[in-house]
């Protein structure tokens, strides 16, 4: 059983006109085989957390912990937090020219495990992952996200996290761009990576659409910086119908 804990978490960025704050004390608990869902209005703070917990530069840490498992990660390199468990899925995946999708994860996965996995196994690892996403197995051999559409992009991603097997995952809105085919098959894709590793997952979503494949346990809305409301699946149904204009209004 893993464990990330967020506590009193407070992010600035830096503008022209000095730093703004963005997250304003943020608490939350994520344990092995959790999925908490984390909706909220553009500018409310979602993809701030997801980015300053996977060590982006861009955001300064003024106040607050995050472990995980005890482990404070706040103090972690970037490539330290990956190899301690913690994996991000990015709204929008950057392109990596002259560097293939096979040699991208099998980098990676060698930085993870202290060796390079056996070729012959290894090539089986790639292939049964790829063909439970529907992916063409020429896929392999293209540059990393260069040209992908965006269904490819996120298959990818899901790729990595059923090949890398973290602790915890941060997926900052996996469904956007996706159409129903797309999102149903990363969304199984999730649902194997949790089932397979005890995986526990913050989903940050806008729409209710992705919660139908992928079922949080746990929902919390995000307003102006901070967690203003939590509960369970039902929560979800009720933004859908009222939205988000209550909690930005207050």
């Amino acid at each position: 059983m893993s464990t990330l804990d967020i506590r009193g978490l407070q992010v600035s960025v830096e503008t022209e006109n000095g730093p703004i704050e963005i997250l304003k004390g943020v608490d939350l608990t994520i344990k092995s085989g959790e999925t908490h869902a984390i909706m909220g209005p553009n500018g409310s703070g979602k993809s701030t957390l997801a980015y300053s917990i996977a060590g982006h530069p861009k955001y300064k840490i003024t106040g607050g912990v995050v472990t995980l498992d005890g482990e404070d990660i706040l103090e972690m390199s970037v490539d330290q937090r990956a190899k301690a468990g913690l994996f991000l899925a990015m709204q929008y995946p950057v392109e990596v020219p002259g560097v293939s999708v096979s040699n991208f994860l099998r980098t990676a996965v060698t930085a993870l495990r202290g060796e390079a996995p056996k070729l012959r196994t290894w090539v089986g690892e790639v292939k049964g992952a790829m063909e439970a996403l529907s992916m063409d197995p020429s896929f392999a051999q293209r540059n990393v996200n260069e040209g992908f559409s965006g269904g490819e992009k996120k298959r990818h991603e899901i790729m990595q996290l059923e090949l890398l097997k973290p602790k915890i995952a941060i997926l900052d809105e996996t469904d956007s761009g996706l159409d129903v085919d797309a999102l149903r098959i990363v969304s199984e894709g999730v649902n194997r990576a949790k089932k397979d590793n005890n995986l526990g997952v913050l989903l940050i979503t806008h729409y209710t659409r992705i919660l139908r494949y992928i079922e949080p346990d746990f929902v919390h809305v995000f307003a102006n910086g901070r967690i203003v409301e939590e509960g369970g699946p039902e929560l979800a149904e009720k933004l859908e119908a009222t939205g988000y204009a209550e909690y930005v209004t207050n």
